[in-house]
């Protein structure tokens, strides 16, 4: 067994899904707003880069910034001042692929790590990169894990990085033109992080050679998710340094369930208590949040048709989050929260989720009580709807704030 514990690397999309991680994560990935892999997703702003790495490391999680895209010329001097911004947030690490990046995250005194967009697949391009310095090396996707292994064993110093659970690409670890060839414009480049994913949609193909219909109205390279939480003793026993999960567009809920997940997995295993029972729980877990499905990817060898969603779109966890209620004030001293239930009934146990709509607000909460008006100890509310709205109090374990939105993920 590894004596060292793999680190657990999540996903942020905004400062809620911060706040979903802490107590569950060691490590977080993050953009700012430009040249970074997610340009749709909501980002940080380059100002708040010190608050937002000081809370990571007040709360034990490291703290890694995403500039990995494809840099053009005229680029640099935006890119040095984000890198010099990071270095004096004390970041622990960027996370680059263009050997421009490196030349500055080296000036700069910056560690590094090389992204998967680097698509290191051998071990003379991983002994490459740990040459030049790098302190962690995120292997391409299209790996088994045999071939990781190997690649580990051969490296002196350099960590790697895997992928765990997330979307995957239908292209070689992203380096695709697909959705610029689309829309006709490199704004809309996968390599740059605006990638409008046209591989998730339904086509026709017709090969004119054989005169053949292949595929009609399918989502033929429509990849199904990764999901390696029934191969943690696998995953663990390559040696590698890092599980990451990707989601960085995804919402606050799938953010948390899926750290939570892997977080009690990765313990399990070094306690030795990983079995089929929890195994078949967090995957039950997991198929709530949003998912297309799950795969193991390339790490068994060559995916399988089965791998690719080609009858459904999008998500397909029958699970969704739908809106119940709003909060109306906060008694910090009583860490008491009034809400206004909207829509349905909250009983003891049941579990909600208070999101600020424009705050930073994330709180998973579990129902531990109820009161309306001066009534205390109740079960249960009555149904709450357009009609009638109902007012009531309910112990939470976090400050939460007026307005924050409430939530429940249901049929």
């Amino acid at each position: 067994m590894c004596l060292k514990k793999v680190e657990l690397l999540a996903p942020l999309k905004n400062q809620k899904s911060l706040n979903a991680v802490i107590g569950k994560a060691d490590a977080v990935y993050f953009g700012v707003e430009s040249l970074n892999m997610r340009a749709f997703s909501d980002n940080f702003k380059l100002e708040d880069l010190p608050s937002i790495v000081k809370k990571c490391h007040d709360n034990t999680i490291k703290a890694y910034l995403t500039t990995n895209v494809i840099v053009y010329e005229n680029e640099f001097d935006h890119l040095y001042d984000i890198l010099a911004k990071a270095a004096r947030a004390e970041i622990d690490s960027v996370i680059v692929h263009d050997i421009g990046v490196i030349q500055i995250a080296k000036e700069l005194g910056i560690k590094f790590h090389i992204s998967t967009q680097a698509n290191i697949s051998n071990t003379r391009s991983a002994l490459f990169y740990e040459s030049l310095g790098s302190e962690r090396l995120i292997l391409a996707r299209e790996l088994s894990l045999d071939q990781i292994k190997h690649i580990k064993s051969k490296l002196k110093r350099a960590q790697i990085e895997i992928f765990v659970h997330g979307a995957q690409c239908t292209s070689i670890s992203g380096r695709c033109y697909f959705s610029a060839e689309i829309c006709g414009s490199q704004e809309y480049s996968a390599n740059r992080g605006k990638c409008v994913q046209p591989c998730r949609r339904r086509w026709r193909i017709y090969d004119d050679q054989d005169n053949e219909l292949l595929y009609d109205g399918f989502f033929f390279i429509n990849t199904k998710d990764l999901c390696m939480i029934e191969h943690i003793p696998d995953l663990i026993n390559t040696n590698v340094d890092a599980f990451k999960i990707e989601g960085r567009m995804r919402d606050s809920i799938y953010i948390e369930e899926t750290t939570a997940c892997y977080r009690e997995a990765i313990d399990a295993y070094y306690d030795g208590n990983y079995n089929e029972e929890m195994v078949k729980s967090w995957i039950e877990r997991l198929s709530k949040v949003y998912n297309r499905g799950f795969s193991t990817g390339f790490y068994y060898g060559l995916p399988k048709g089965s791998e690719i969603s080609q009858i459904e779109e999008g998500n397909v966890s029958s699970y969704r989050k739908r809106e119940i209620g709003r909060v109306l004030s906060y008694f910090r001293d009583k860490n008491v929260a009034k809400i206004l239930l909207t829509s349905g009934k909250l009983r003891l146990q049941d579990v909600i989720f208070i999101i600020g709509a424009h705050t930073d607000t994330y709180l998973r909460q579990n129902i531990t009580s109820i009161q309306i008006k001066q009534k205390q100890n109740l079960t249960e509310t009555p149904i709450a709807s357009k009609d009638r709205n109902i007012v009531v109090g309910i112990k939470v374990d976090k400050p939460v704030k007026k307005n924050d939105k409430i939530y429940v993920l249901d049929y």
